[in-house]
């Protein structure tokens, strides 16, 4: 079976896609994280979704796509530019809250186990404020971070931090985690009751 074969993309993707190719946007989520996210979205009736990162808004085209008509996504980015190609193409979805701010500093006025699943897709949360991240995670939760192999469009110092994620994850005795070897590299933690 080949891994893209089946898979039926977001109506958005290719408008959100096109934009992100236009400006140049060189960390765009890959098809199988998408895939992955929207199953995780699927799990969760009446979820409330967290995604670090919104970048152009393709993994949060997948998010949307798997989530039912009662769940909600918040969606933080820093940058107005890239961020305004997700609003242009999914603004319009109740569902939906973008927001132009830092996403430690959200993650710091959040209530406890308040997301269903925590998507962190920037440095914030992932590699800053981790704990502030999984702190948010409720109880059968999902904490998603992806990147997790070497990409040609890392940063210089991105290598270096990732041992150190996977070791801090490891060792959380309230999140079981389960490195995936697949894609760009990714890491899902389910937080334990």
């Amino acid at each position: 079976m080949e891994d893209l074969a089946y898979i039926v993309e977001p109506l958005q993707s290719s408008v959100i896609r096109e934009a992100t190719h236009r400006l140049q946007f060189g960390m765009p989520s890959e098809v199988l994280v998408g895939t992955l996210l929207r199953a995780l979205a699927a799990s969760k009736p009446a979820g409330h979704f967290l995604e670090l990162g919104t970048g152009t808004g393709l993994a949060t085209a997948w998010l949307l796509s798997g989530m039912d008509s009662a769940s909600t996504l918040t969606s933080v980015d820093t940058d107005a530019a890239v961020q305004a190609v997700a609003r242009q193409a999914l603004g319009n979805d109740d569902r939906l809250t973008l927001l132009l701010s830092d996403g430690l500093e959200y993650l710091k006025v959040q209530e406890r186990q308040s997301f269903d699943l925590v998507f962190a897709d920037a440095m914030p949360g992932k590699y800053e404020g981790l704990d502030d991240a999984l702190a948010v995670v409720r109880i059968g939760g999902f904490y998603v971070v992806d990147d997790m192999l070497p990409q040609p469009n890392w940063p210089e110092e991105h290598a270096a931090k990732i041992p150190l994620l996977m070791e801090q994850l490891a060792h959380r005795p309230d999140f079981v985690t389960l490195p995936l070897v697949w894609s760009s590299g990714v890491v899902m933690a389910v937080r334990k009751g």
